[in-house]
């Protein structure tokens, strides 16, 4: 081949071909290997090149830097991470060849894509697997957030669950911001002051929101504030809501935070869908698992009652009222039959305590009060069962417009939280009074637990296997919140907030 031809070859190939001389440093380049590098071929004339003839400590390195990045050997190819303008971060691979006189030839070419490609196919799969194993809906998308994150080009991720954009969000996965527990209390703070909130506009429209330099914007904005210190921790620049849809359904968003220079191309943007539809899928699944556990506990218990009531709690009725028989007959004949009243009394007194014990068990197997009368019955009626037993003044605080007959399900969750706060308070607070308060707030049932005991400066965890695992779980299972915690005078505090129209849903209004 003539010195003309072979010029010509290597100026108009698409990979970039260049020559090291002895000291690493670039002699001569192609068009090709200029681009890919980012810079003029005279401005890269002589000086360091970024590729090196076997492994070194991992690291992207900058031009002009004499030290190599990382590489690593892959049947006589080699990686490096090369920066170029605009803080974009590029994966080469190359190949070496040593010349005479002590320089080398190499060929590379940009792997950036196809790497990534890969990194989110892993990513992908081990999603798939933790959906499919995972018990905890948290606890799996925290896992889907995490292998997120291990992508290239993703810093930070947020998987939100919404029900309505008017609403508050739940977080039901995270990484990459660290600690911030006040997420969602924080965002409302900024919701109130004015902030535009992109990604309800994801969840409103169903199509991903793209925006570039989102950082910036959020940081220079004052309605941001109260979110300025969590966002401003990861090194991220642009931003993706990814709507997560299920079963034509919206169930929330994926936010995707890119680094600088990363902005989201064709190839991200499916990785996204495919997580998303992953999470949507653990949420549907979490959700339908969750009606199926509540509604056939439910029956169980309406089945067990129905038949108690039927059958055992009739049948001890009868046998109090014979043994209150024999006793009035007993007091008609002579002393020679004495010997029996004591026996008829202790059986009525057995009776008694028997028919006292099962009605108290089919109340609580499915209140009776809950069914025919609304929550506020119910609550009240297991107020006065507790003061009767330990003495504890409960005072049940509820408006007139609270007493409901529908949605038996969202009430009796709640009815359970009331037992479940008033049984803690019995047990640990050592406490003298309890004010149970129910009312509608801002579009929510709140129910609100407090008590004058000396858990004030107990912490939140220490009480965690105290049945608040439970109480949370039946507040998130209708998209509310739940909190608990000592109270800013003393004792402690549990609330859980229902949205109302979950109520009126579920009654069918």
């Amino acid at each position: 081949m003539s010195p003309e031809a072979l010029h010509a070859l290597v100026s108009v190939s698409a990979d970039g071909l260049a020559v090291l001389d002895a000291a690493g440093c670039f002699a001569a380049l192609n068009d090709s290997a200029a681009a890919l590098l980012g810079s003029a071929p005279a401005d890269l004339i002589g000086e360091p090149a970024p590729f090196a003839p076997g492994p070194v400590a991992p690291g992207p390195v900058a031009p002009g830097s004499v030290k190599p990045a990382a590489v690593a050997p892959d049947g006589g190819r080699q990686t490096v991470r090369w920066p170029v303008p605009g803080g974009r971060v590029l994966d080469l691979e190359y190949r070496l060849s040593p010349l005479s006189g002590g320089g080398q030839a190499v060929w590379f070419s940009d792997r950036t894509d196809v790497r990534r490609q890969q990194e989110r196919l892993t990513a992908i799969a081990r999603a798939a697997s933790s959906v499919a194993g995972a018990f905890s809906l948290r606890a799996t998308l925290d896992a889907v957030a995490r292998e997120m994150v291990m992508t290239a080009n993703i810093v930070a991720v947020q998987i939100l669950a919404l029900d309505d954009p008017a609403a508050d969000l739940r977080i039901l996965g995270m990484a990459g911001f660290g600690p911030a527990e006040d997420f969602v209390d924080r965002l409302s703070a900024c919701r109130r002051l004015g902030a535009h909130v992109r990604f309800f506009d994801a969840f409103v429209g169903g199509e991903p929101v793209v925006q570039t330099h989102r950082k910036a914007a959020i940081m220079a904005d004052p309605a941001w504030e109260p979110l300025h210190e969590i966002m401003n921790r990861p090194d991220w620049d642009g931003f993706v809501a990814m709507p997560m849809v299920v079963r034509a359904r919206t169930v929330g968003v994926i936010n995707a935070y890119y680094r600088a220079g990363e902005d989201p191309g064709a190839g991200s943007l499916a990785f996204l869908q495919a997580m998303a539809d992953h999470a949507a899928v653990a949420i549907d699944t979490a959700s339908l698992l969750a009606q199926t556990r509540t509604r056939a506990q439910s029956d169980e218990r309406r089945r067990l009652a129905r038949d108690l009531h039927d059958s055992v709690v009739q049948q001890l009725f009868s046998m109090r009222m014979q043994a209150k028989a024999l006793r009035r007959r007993l007091d008609g004949r002579d002393a020679e039959l004495e010997h029996i009243r004591p026996i008829a009394e202790e059986l009525a007194e057995l009776s008694a305590g028997a028919l006292t014990d099962l009605r108290l068990l089919v109340f609580e197997l499915r209140p009776l009060d809950l069914a025919e009368h609304g929550l506020v019955a119910a609550v009240r009626a297991h107020a006065e069962s507790v003061r009767v037993r330990t003495g504890l003044v409960i005072d049940v605080v509820a408006a007139d417009e609270l007493r409901m007959t529908g949605a038996l399900d969202v009430q009796e969750d709640l009815y359970r939280i009331v037992c479940e706060a008033v049984h803690n308070v019995v047990k640990h607070a050592r406490a003298s009074t309890v004010e149970v308060g129910l009312r509608a707030e801002a579009g929510d049932l709140v129910v609100r637990i407090r008590d004058d005991g000396a858990g004030g400066d107990e912490p939140l965890g220490s009480r965690e296997q105290l049945g608040l695992v439970s109480m949370r779980e039946r507040t998130e299972r209708w998209g509310g919140r739940f909190t608990a915690g000592p109270g800013p005078g003393g004792g402690w505090t549990v609330r859980a907030a229902v949205p109302l129209r979950r109520v009126w849903e579920e009654a069918g209004g």
